[in-house]
């Protein structure tokens, strides 16, 4: 079955480019478009989409209004970004989305991570992610702050972690270290425990910080 998604944008052209895109790779399904916070939620409620690609600076009912709604029925949330959204982009991880990608995110590339997000993991844009990272780090040193938390883990947990930071799924990174699915994700857990992080977002965004994700 394909991953089923709704595309969430008050800009009809973006919602049809993303629209041609996802249902020609023949793994996803656009099961509908909406132009504001409002439309999504009752979309999403009928539809129970796998993946919302939500946009968050919209008319009427924005993304952030919308964003607790689309978590409660189940979707995995994913932030439509641009560069200059970098607070907006903080806000909505903190509300529950599931990671954040650029509007001009390669097509390939979207394709692989909206079914990374549908597995279950989070999707972080690697140019978003290091502009969110650098404008922390010319303010509060997060770069050696970052470091010094990483300090407690393993060889093998800072490796994991790097690769979370590289937006890898379980399985990716069990392909990557020659490692089981399942041993990645006891790694991942013990790595969030140690970190005190509270899901893979937070992890994926401190190995930026730290400067060990590529």
């Amino acid at each position: 079955m394909p991953v089923r998604v709704l595309v969430v944008d008050d800009e009809p052209m973006v919602c049809a480019h993303l629209r041609t895109i996802l249902d020609a790779s023949g793994e996803l399904a656009v099961v509908g478009t909406a132009g504001d916070g409002a439309e999504a939620v009752e979309l999403a409620v009928r539809h129970r989409p796998d993946v919302v690609l939500l946009d968050l600076r919209m008319p009427g009912v924005d993304g952030f209004a919308a964003l607790p709604a689309l978590v409660d029925t189940g979707a995995r949330v994913v932030v439509l970004t641009t560069f200059d959204a970098d607070d907006a982009v903080l806000r909505a991880l903190g509300a529950g989305a599931s990671g954040f990608l650029l509007k001009s995110t390669d097509p390939g590339d979207l394709v692989r991570l909206v079914r990374v997000a549908a597995d279950g993991h989070s999707v972080l844009s690697p140019e978003a992610t290091a502009r969110l990272v650098g404008a922390s780090a010319e303010t509060s040193r997060a770069r050696a702050g970052a470091a010094e938390r990483l300090a407690v883990l393993t060889g093998r947990e800072t490796e994991v972690v790097a690769a979370v930071g590289a937006g890898l799924s379980n399985a990716e990174i069990g392909a990557r270290l020659f490692l089981s699915e399942a041993t990645v994700k006891g790694y991942v857990s013990t790595a969030m425990r140690k970190l005190d992080c509270d899901n893979r977002t937070q992890v994926g965004l401190l190995a930026h910080a730290a400067g060990i994700a590529p």
